[in-house]
């Protein structure tokens, strides 16, 4: 207990999914969140229930100003920001020939639009208070092609290389920030639930992500949040400019 002991961490995608179980296990280790979501009714559901560790701000990550009145909302609230966990994430099934341009930049908005905003925004507020961590979830389809994701593919690709450039730039000025990206492979959450059952055969589609690891079976939301935990915390200080892998050994193959 107490890996993150009086921290303070923003959490994006806090409503539900890894987002959800990071936020739960972050206040069971001490820390103090704020959770960031569009989804109002999750949200606010979420932070009532792991009580006053925890406050709600809606928000959309692709704004800025939505950004910006998030760290205000910190720092108002707690006086200070360690740990920033850029979770908020969707994807779309299509490939380059059905993927319109619309979904295209909707994809690369959320996923690598809002993780570079809360990045720069993370630095600002964290370079004037000691430092932090920055965690940025991925995805092993950032690092593998994906016949039917090209856009989230290559979405968690550039939040792969937007993570390695924050941390050479905060450790060449002395920041003291790591930042660091989590590459899950299928993790049982709704966004994976809802990929299932959109796709054109859903039991077929259920029994490919559940084999697609050697394990197996899907990874659990919060196997996840111990791997975000374990770099949000001072044990993992000697890591940085990372992109880890938790997939059930799937890029073993």
């Amino acid at each position: 207990m107490g890996r993150v002991q009086d921290k303070v961490a923003i959490i994006t995608g806090g409503a539900s999914g890894l987002g959800k179980a990071s936020a739960e296990l972050f206040v069971q280790e001490g820390a103090k969140v704020v959770l960031g979501d569009k989804d109002k009714r999750r949200g606010r559901k979420v932070a009532e229930a792991l009580g006053d560790a925890a406050t709600f701000v809606e928000m959309d990550v692709t704004q800025q100003d939505d950004w910006d009145a998030l760290f205000q909302h910190t720092l108002d609230t707690h006086g200070a920001l360690d740990i920033l966990v850029n979770g908020a994430g969707l994807g779309v099934m299509k490939n380059i020939e059905e993927v319109s341009l619309e979904e295209w930049r909707f994809v690369h908005a959320v996923c690598l639009d809002g993780t570079f905003l809360g990045c720069q925004g993370a630095v600002r507020v964290m370079k004037e208070n000691g430092g932090g961590s920055i965690i940025n979830l991925s995805s092993i389809a950032g690092l593998r092609g994906v016949p039917d994701l090209p856009a989230y593919s290559s979405s968690k690709a550039g939040v792969r290389m937007l993570s390695k450039s924050v941390a050479l730039h905060c450790a060449r000025h002395k920041y003291n920030i790591r930042c660091n990206s989590v590459h899950p492979s299928f993790i049982d959450t709704p966004m994976v639930e809802k990929m299932v059952m959109m796709s054109p055969d859903p039991d077929k589609m259920e029994k490919f992500v559940n084999g697609l690891s050697p394990l197996g079976r899907m990874g659990r939301p919060d196997e996840v949040a111990n791997l975000v935990l374990f770099l949000a915390s001072d044990e993992s200080s000697f890591i940085n400019g990372e992109e880890i892998v938790i997939d059930g050994g799937v890029t073993a193959r």
